[in-house]
């Protein structure tokens, strides 16, 4: 199994007072290093990196770094709409402790798009990059899709190592994984699709749903890996609502909003994002209950659930 692959979760970026808080992060990830997760990805989508600038993205880092020990990974989204500033932030990722960079598909001129252009993309990325690159295709934001044949053309690349997939088509997974070699991973990045993910062959996940029940997250990829595939289905089907809310229904405010939950420091999204509504966090609260996760102390139904 390739040296990067194994189970991730994109950890949220705690803001106070709308400034990035760094002791906040390094709380989150002494926690999580408490689990059975083989990594962090700081950076990536719901680590609303894109509300970011360059400064408060090489804080995250560097905050993130310090909490983790050596031998667990941290990869850093770079992915930038020109590849000038993709490879100046995959040189700042190194620079701050990143092992790996994780470089999302540049999509602002969607039509021209084409695997030409993301070859030549990615290999001046990988060319230039301290440390190796995963591609990163995630279409639910970026409203366009890594072509599979652009794919296996740089999975060819030695600093090219593997992909994040973050759709729910397990034929475009499935895809993906048929055209790379045996040194090139795939991540299935959909909380939903997960346990599918793995029995189509990817080598682990970087998934939200991982930062909320990482042991559980675990049990699925061991089960799989042991071939205890109806252990597994069962356990994907009741973590499969919880999935759905943290991931497209309501995302980052709902993921934060978990957190929070669980005595993590998730806090509020950074605008435009506004927080989850009451009655989102107030299922988060029965479904984590239902799944046995401890929670803090309930909130008075006055209160805040935005600050709860």
């Amino acid at each position: 199994m390739p040296a990067l692959s194994g189970l991730y979760t994109p950890i949220v970026t705690p803001f106070r007072n709308d400034t990035v808080d760094d002791a906040a992060i390094r709380r989150n990830v002494e926690r999580y290093m408490q689990t059975r997760l083989t990594g962090l990805v700081v950076l990536g989508s719901n680590g609303e990196a894109v509300l970011l600038d360059d400064s408060e993205a090489e804080r995250v880092i560097v905050a993130a770094r310090s909490a983790m020990p050596a031998s667990r990974p941290l990869i850093a989204g770079t992915g930038a709409e020109s590849t000038k500033a993709t490879i100046a932030a995959c040189v700042r990722a190194a620079r701050a402790g990143a092992d790996a960079v994780l470089v999302r598909t540049p999509s602002f001129f969607k039509n021209m798009m084409t695997s030409d252009v993301y070859v030549r993309h990615y290999v001046a990325v990988a060319e230039a990059s301290p440390v190796p690159v995963l591609l990163y295709n995630v279409t639910m934001y970026t409203g366009v899709t890594l072509p599979p044949d652009a794919v296996g053309l740089l999975a060819e690349h030695p600093n090219i190592v593997g992909m994040k997939e973050s759709g729910s088509e397990a034929s475009l997974l499935a895809d993906y994984i048929a055209r790379s070699g045996p040194e090139f991973f795939v991540l299935a990045g959909s909380g939903v699709t997960y346990f599918s993910g793995l029995v189509a062959g990817a080598e682990g996940a970087v998934i939200a749903l991982a930062g909320v029940v990482p042991d559980l997250c675990a049990d699925i990829h061991d089960h799989v890996r042991a071939g205890r595939i109806l252990e597994a289905r069962a356990i994907q089907r009741r973590l499969t609502p919880l999935a759905r809310t943290i991931g497209g229904l309501h995302g980052v405010p709902a993921l934060k909003a978990a957190l929070d939950l669980m005595g993590f420091d998730g806090g509020l999204p950074r605008a435009p994002l506004g927080p989850a509504p009451r009655a989102v966090v107030e299922g988060l609260r029965r479904t984590l209950t239902d799944l046995g996760v401890p929670l803090l102390q309930p909130a008075p139904l006055d209160a805040d659930p935005a600050t709860t």
